[in-house]
């Protein structure tokens, strides 16, 4: 089968060459299109160049390997391509999204939490205060925000983070 005057199977090669190339751009650029995966919903860039490396790839090698009409080769490759892209939708990229906002944090994050004094904090000094989080525990440099003297293993709560410091104050729990 001929398309655009050429063999199908060099428009197969062709597309593989070009969606393998932009997923390699992409994966080197692709914070500046997170927007649009976002705005867009289910149009995930990743899983659009998938399907057409899947598509393309798939094509290729049932041209090459059988006998088949080229509308029959189009229309399996299509359907593994769909089938491969929902696999890697929902067995890698939604556990990889929801894995990598459980994991991280910012300094910011962690104002108002509540922590415990490992290291005591002297009068104008420094210690170290454990915060626990759903990814382990986080040890920070601890001040006292009131220049008060903190005793090891109270429980503070962190007012404000400055140079990666936490200052914080004793927490004292209210049921009010």
């Amino acid at each position: 089968m001929t398309l655009f005057s050429m063999p199908i199977e060099t428009i197969y090669l062709i597309l593989l060459i070009v969606s393998g190339s932009l997923t390699i751009l992409y994966l080197f650029f692709g914070d500046v299109l997170e927007g649009i995966a976002e705005a867009t919903g289910f149009l995930n860039p990743v899983l659009i160049l998938a399907f057409i490396t899947f598509f393309s790839a798939g094509g290729y090698i049932l041209e090459k390997i059988t006998s088949l009409n080229s509308f029959i080769i189009i229309i399996i490759a299509a359907l593994v391509s769909v089938l491969l892209d929902v696999l890697l939708n929902v067995f890698v990229l939604i556990p990889m999204a929801s894995a990598e906002q459980s994991l991280s944090y910012t300094e910011k994050s962690l104002e108002g939490r509540v922590g415990k004094i490992i290291i005591s904090i002297p009068e104008n000094g420094y210690g170290e205060v454990v915060i626990e989080s759903y990814s382990g525990m986080i040890s920070k440099p601890a001040a006292s925000f009131e220049d008060t003297p903190i005793d090891e293993g109270e429980e503070v709560l962190v007012i404000e983070v400055k140079s990666g410091v936490l200052y914080v104050i004793p927490y004292q729990k209210s049921f009010t």
